[in-house]
This record gives structure tokens, sequence and C-alpha cells, in this order.
């Protein structure tokens, strides 16, 4: 099974990618989201892999992050939900916005993804939000697994010279994702439920954006507040 590739971009079609890894071609399929935020070809890339294999199939299917990587494992295991449209709600929302929308059950937001409709927006949502405080809880993980001084991709030596390794920037998640995990861990020790926490993170995080940490914990503890 390949879990992570890193290579050099060798070309980028419509919905995947060719990452040359020491001369080897691995075609990847990638969101919309994902496919921008590339670098351009030649460059060194990096990728969280999920492989699907079928008797008549075998495709591979790129993540800039382990928590994204998930979702799509998540989604995907929902009845009627394939690797294109976990694609398609992934480049819509983002990983971030999966979690919010599921947290939340906003399922209009995930309808909102080509090719998703009421009942599959419904469903996925149902089958997922007790799923949404281990992934939400990632976020704090993920800087962990992708932090350090950049992934080498090393090039064939020549005769004449060998040529240096290259490095790819290493990348981290957004400050939104570190702020909602870290909120929904303190939410945690203080004795709330998982879907509680997440749902209150979740509309906390909506509202606002920019909060860091210790706003995102306020927040969501004033949602949690009895009412009345």
């Amino acid at each position: 099974m390949i879990g992570k590739l890193t290579g050099r971009l060798d070309y980028r079609a419509q919905d995947h990618v060719l990452i040359d890894v020491r001369g080897v071609g691995y075609i990847v399929y990638c969101s919309d989201r994902t496919l921008a935020a590339l670098p351009g070809q030649g460059e060194a890339v990096a990728l969280y892999t999920d492989m699907v294999v079928r008797e008549d199939l075998m495709q591979l299917y790129g993540f800039p992050s382990l928590m994204e990587k998930e979702w799509h494992r998540l989604l995907t295991s929902v009845q009627g939900v394939g690797a294109k449209v976990s694609l398609a709600i992934l480049g819509a929302l983002g990983p971030d916005g999966v979690s919010r929308a599921i947290a939340l059950g906003d399922w209009a937001s995930v309808k909102a993804a080509k090719g998703v409709g009421p009942k599959t927006a419904q469903r996925i949502v149902l089958d997922l939000k007790d799923k949404a405080p281990g992934v939400m809880a990632m976020g704090g993980t993920v800087a962990d697994a992708m932090d350090g001084p950049g992934l080498e991709v090393i090039e064939d030596a020549e005769p004449s010279a060998a040529k240096p390794a290259r490095k790819v920037p290493p990348k981290k998640p957004s400050g939104a994702a570190a702020a909602s995990a870290g909120a929904l861990s303190a939410l945690g020790n203080l004795g709330y439920g998982p879907s509680d926490a997440a749902a209150a993170v979740a509309e906390a995080a909506a509202t606002y954006p920019d909060a860091d940490e210790p706003d995102l914990i306020r927040a969501a503890l004033r949602l949690l507040a009895p009412k009345g």
C-alpha cells in the first residue's frame, strides 16, 4: 500500500498529476483545491496518498495533510459516496470546512459540492457526525507529522557531478485547524462530550475564523453555557 509520495511534479491534468519518484511516474488524483495549491512543473512535491484497488481499477488519490486524507477515508465509507464525490466535497469545503459542516449537521454546505444531492449530503452528516471530533483533533498533530527541515528529493547522480538534493518546504496545518484541535482538547478536559464540544468549536470557528485557541475556547464555552 502506498501511503505517501515525495518526488517532482512531472505534469498536471484537469483532475490528476504525475509525480516522478526517482524515475517512476505515479498518477495521483486530487481535488481542485489540492491541484491549485501544488507547485509548478519540475518542482518538488509531497502528498499523502490513498490507494484504491479493485478488480478493474488501481488508482492513487493525493492529499496535502493527514487530516484531509482521513476525511476522504471516512467520506468514502458512506454508502453512495465514491472517491470522485469525496474529492468534490473536499475541493469545495476543504478539510476544515468539512469538519465544521459535519459537526454542525450542516448538510446544505455538503450539498453545495458538485455531484452531491440532498439525500447523500444528509446521509454523510448523519453517518459521520460522531467521527468529526476525532478528525478535528488531528489538527494538532498534522504539524508534528509534516514539520521538519523539509523533505529531500534526491536526484540521480550524473557521471560528471552529483545534483544537489532538492527540498520540499514543510507544510503546516492552518492556524484554524490547530486552534480548533486545541480548543476541542480543552473542552474535553473540562468534561464536555465530544459531539457537543465539536459542534461548539465548529460554530465558534465559523463565527470567528481568525480566533486563536484561547478566544476559540471562550467562544465555545459561551455557546455551551446553559441558556436562560
